[in-house]
């Protein structure tokens, strides 16, 4: 298993990742050809520095992906944090430590990045991905909470 910078044309495999699971499936559209809003924001991902989506590859197919962004701050001293979201392994390669090791490597890039701390966001109804989360030392230090827009088109 190796790392790198995921690129436009690994959308497809990135989308299917993100689609394959019980609360992804209703917020995404895997489709071919994919809706234009993917490129869109991956355009826009790249165009912003220190934000960036890690794909875990064997043999060159894509089995994990998470998306890193760095964020400068003035809080704590002006400490920069990384946040982590879109966390995905396929499921032929869960329980092979494919998430950990993307994490590591997520953690390392914001270690480098001289980041203060990593956060994450995860759904109330993960349980197994709370554990997860747990086991690599996160704490459920805080109560997040979102206010999410319906988008016309």
């Amino acid at each position: 298993m190796h790392f790198r910078k995921a690129q436009k044309e690994d959308l497809p495999a990135i989308v299917r990742l993100l689609a394959d699971d019980g609360l992804g499936s209703g917020r995404e559209r895997y489709e071919d050809p994919l809706p234009e809003e993917y490129d869109q924001a991956f355009d826009a991902m790249e165009a912003q520095i220190g934000n960036q989506v890690i794909l875990a590859l064997e043999e060159e197919e894509v089995i994990g992906c998470i998306q890193l962004t760095i964020i400068p701050g003035l809080a704590r001293l002006g400490m920069k944090r990384a946040q982590i979201e879109g966390v995905r392994v396929d499921k032929k390669y869960r329980g092979k430590r494919v998430g950990e090791a993307l994490f590591k490597e997520a953690i390392a890039i914001a270690k480098a990045e001289k980041c203060g701390l990593v956060q994450l966001t995860t759904d109330k109804q993960r349980n197994d991905a709370h554990r997860f989360y747990e086991r690599l030392g996160f704490s459920a230090s805080h109560e997040g909470m979102k206010l999410i827009f319906k988008m016309e088109k």
